[in-house]
């Protein structure tokens, strides 16, 4: 975490100085952390649907048709990403979580859909979302049984990555459940890395490698990161303003640790968007596309498309806040400071841009006002000599021309937060 800024005694720089600044922190945000799992893919966010949080494992087709996890279920969701603008701003990979296989392998020792729920197999799925222009993602587990007491993938490592990649599956949701020890869990998620890459077909590979070695040992995410586009750390998202409040602070917490390691190709990932469901105020919504964008986190909704409003439909397909989310840096943003119930983060952007998000936890009371120095934002130098400051969120609003010796007004609700975009300026 950054809690010092540059404290310069002049009001101008001379030019030099300035460009010495900009060219200083350039460097710093380009140096590499680790290297990342060579297959090309994932190079910014990975951004789709993905029915856990929303659907989770109903099974029940005849008593809830429109609802349990089936192939009508997602080729509804296609046709939505398809027509409804998703895919037009980033939305592209459609992800089947648990729940989909039926309950024992076929002769071959193959997973196999639910024959009744998935009548056309998940090579069909895949063929129908590719004809949307649209991608599938699919879910396993590294353990002997997934969490919903599935097959698991345990000693099937090299016929389960050639089975997916058969069926035209382009990513990989792979669980932790049912390991006898973290070494076999870390062995099974870098099998399966290898097996798929094995393959020759692209697949993203989104692991829950650290999420369940954190309870024994301190992940080591060099490693993770050579093995992994992305990877969850902290448990399940809930459809709550406490779940959403809970993964942030983990996050800003485990900061050190986690922000550096992500990059191109290799993403931390704090789980789904609850957007456009039912637990989450309007402010709370503000809240967690703002930060997901700061964190460039993965943007998986996890939501009704056939029943969504126009309001939460705007905010997800808001193309400021995503472009930040997809910022071509690939710098994962942090928390600055708190104090006061008040929280700034920050994220570099390319071009010498930053974003900025100002949160209000306070859940007492009315909107907050909030001041702070355009001096001590972007490591010192987002300003240096002036910015033009835009807010994002709520509301789009041109603030307009701030020099490094200024002071930023803004006003938050509660549980809210207001997301800024910075671009450096010359006098």
């Amino acid at each position: 975490m950054v809690t010092e800024t540059m404290r310069l005694t002049r009001r101008v720089q001379p030019l030099g100085c300035v460009l010495a600044l900009r060219f200083l922190a350039l460097v710093l945000w380009h140096v590499p952390g680790t290297w990342a799992l060579d297959n090309g893919l994932a190079m910014t966010p990975t951004m789709g649907w993905l029915h856990w949080e929303r659907f989770m494992c109903n099974i029940d087709c005849k008593e809830e048709p429109d609802s349990c996890i089936s192939e009508k279920l997602f080729i509804q969701m296609a046709d939505l990403m398809d027509s409804d603008g998703w895919k037009e701003v980033g939305y592209e990979y459609l992800c089947i979580d648990d729940c989909w296989m039926a309950p024992q392998r076929d002769s071959k020792g193959r997973l196999q859909a639910d024959p009744i729920r998935f009548p056309g197999g998940i090579r069909y799925l895949a063929n129908y979302v590719h004809t949307k222009g649209l991608k599938l993602g699919i879910y396993a587990d590294v353990g002997k049984k997934t969490c919903a007491g599935y097959p698991g993938s345990f000693g099937y490592y090299d016929i389960d990555a050639e089975t997916f990649a058969n069926w035209g599956v382009d990513l990989l949701k792979f669980d932790g459940c049912y390991c006898d020890s973290v070494e076999q869990l870390a062995d099974g998620y870098k099998h399966m890395s290898l097996a798929l890459n094995k393959t020759g077909r692209s697949i993203v590979y989104s692991c829950e490698w650290p999420l369940y070695t954190w309870p024994f040992r301190k992940p080591n995410y060099t490693e993770i990161r050579q093995y992994c586009n992305h990877w969850r750390n902290s448990g399940d998202v809930y459809d709550s303003w406490q779940s959403v409040k809970s993964i942030l602070d983990w996050t800003s917490f485990n900061q050190r640790t986690i922000v550096s390691v992500a990059g191109p190709g290799g993403w931390n990932d704090p789980d789904m968007l609850v957007i456009g469901n039912f637990g989450l105020s309007w402010d709370q919504q503000v809240t967690q596309m703002a930060l997901w964008a700061i964190m460039a986190a993965p943007l998986l909704m996890s939501n009704d498309l056939r029943h969504i409003s126009p309001q939460a439909k705007a905010l997800l397909q808001n193309k400021d806040v995503i472009a930040i989310n997809q910022d071509l840096l690939g710098k994962q943003g942090y928390l600055l400071r708190k104090a006061d119930n008040i929280e700034v983060w920050e994220r570099p952007l390319s071009n010498l841009a930053w974003a900025v998000a100002i949160v209000n936890l306070q859940e007492i009371g009315g909107p907050r006002s909030y001041t702070i120095s355009v001096a001590s934002l972007g490591q010192g130098v987002a300003c240096n000599p002036a910015c033009h400051i835009t807010e994002l969120l709520p509301v789009q609003t041109e603030l307009g021309f701030y020099e490094w010796t200024s002071r930023l007004k803004t006003r938050i609700n509660p549980t809210g937060t207001v997301l800024l975009r910075l671009e450096s300026q010359t006098i």
